[in-house]
């Protein structure tokens, strides 16, 4: 039986590697619904690749261009646009999977609603489930959706604990974090970082405001979130470990004194091949890993909060709970666009984070409307804060 997939986020680095797999499979797997947030061009490119039966923009503004640019390439493939339509897809009989990767709080309302619908949620979102997790997993739950994470740290731990039904088994996980372009770097030298500096990341291609956290650490603050979510594993059960070498994603510890990890190439096809296959193993293009000829070495470090204070910020976000982790996770949204404008420093990112939190102490996060209402908040309060930085300039 053909598994279809919809790719949100198609026109990304993630959504390009989804493909990428997905194509290397046509007999079980074909991508039925492709979704970008504004570039028609590209979308309209990979529709005449993969021939999906919808194509989705976000932006409601070019809906015209996506529909002319089908029919002028002679495509039967049904155009939509705007957030509503993603939520039908997400929810509808077009998809039997969601490949759950638009970069923010703008992917929310589409993940929940494949949750609530019971699709497969291959979910490289991360602010889900920062911004709402409680409400993400507990509609997973309600709707029998099964959660397969593609960030690769929690796709390592998902695989790793592949079979133990018992959440006491697990003492310990260790998230592993490059350590980004400035590993080693004292806060000082970090004051000057350029936005060009700061995308180019050692080890993974992505989008500028992913590689940005990962320079800051945010992402890996960010990771100890949804690990807390996705594992039900309380926060001093979750450790982040640096490790320049990029091939140990995760590590868990059980109560039997065993430890494992999972290893293999900085690569993304990895965890999607894990999330369209699984239980089944099935070919991503990736190669094997060989330890030899990485350099025969492993090397893990302990971060430096001092450098990078936004781990630290994430920690204090997730124990204080309650609407905490949506206002870390606008304000960071805020300070790094400003950030990759050229309005602010690097250094003024955990700053903002900071100074936004300490204004908008933490509230109960009892519905989703509460939540998106910190939101706004706290992107107006980040607002505040950066105009003041970016005066100062």
């Amino acid at each position: 039986m053909m598994h279809r997939v919809a790719i949100f986020g198609a026109t990304g680095s993630i959504g390009t590697s989804a493909l990428d797999v997905i194509a290397r499979h046509p007999e079980r797997t074909r991508a039925s619904v492709l979704a970008a947030g504004s570039k028609v061009n590209e979308l309209v490119a990979l529709c005449r690749r993969h021939r999906p039966e919808h194509a989705v923009i976000a932006d409601e503004n070019r809906f015209l261009a996506l529909r002319d640019g089908l029919r002028e390439a002679g495509l039967p493939t049904l155009a939509h646009a705007g957030p509503a339509a993603l939520d039908a897809l997400a929810a509808g009989d077009a998809c039997d999977s969601v490949v759950a990767a638009i970069v923010g709080a703008a992917g929310l309302s589409s993940t929940l609603a494949a949750a609530r619908a019971g699709k497969r949620l291959l979910l490289a979102n991360k602010e889900s489930l920062v911004l709402a997790g409680e409400l993400l997993m507990q509609a997973a739950r309600d709707g029998g959706a099964t959660i397969v994470p593609i960030d690769s740290e929690h796709n390592a731990v998902f695989q790793c604990i592949a079979g133990c039904d018992d959440p006491a088994a697990i003492t310990r996980v260790t998230l592993t974090a490059s350590g980004g372009p400035f590993r080693g770097r004292s806060r000082a030298d970090l004051a000057a970082v350029t936005p060009a500096q700061a995308i180019a990341h050692p080890k993974w291609s992505m989008g500028p405001k992913i590689s940005v956290d990962s320079a800051t650490l945010m992402n890996k603050g960010l990771e100890v979130i949804e690990a807390h979510h996705l594992f039900a594993l309380a926060p001093d059960r979750i450790r982040v470990l640096v490790h320049p070498q990029s091939l140990v994603h995760a590590i868990v510890d059980f109560v039997d004194g065993s430890s494992l990890a999972q290893l293999g190439l900085p690569d993304m096809r990895t965890a999607l091949a894990v999330g369209l296959g699984s239980p089944r193993r099935i070919a991503s293009g990736v190669g094997a890993l060989d330890l030899l000829t990485q350099g025969g070495k492993l090397e893990f470090e302990a971060p430096d909060l001092d450098a990078f204070p936004c781990l630290a910020l994430a920690w204090r976000a997730l124990e204080s709970g309650g609407t905490a982790p949506a206002v870390l996770n606008a304000a960071n949204e805020e300070a790094v666009s400003a950030f990759l404008q050229g309005r602010i420093g690097f250094l003024s990112i955990p700053d903002t984070v900071a100074a936004t939190m300490d204004a908008m102490p933490p509230q109960p996060a009892d519905s989703l409307d509460m939540l998106l209402d910190a939101d706004t908040r706290a992107r107006a309060a980040a607002h505040t804060r950066i105009d003041h930085l970016a005066n100062q300039n």
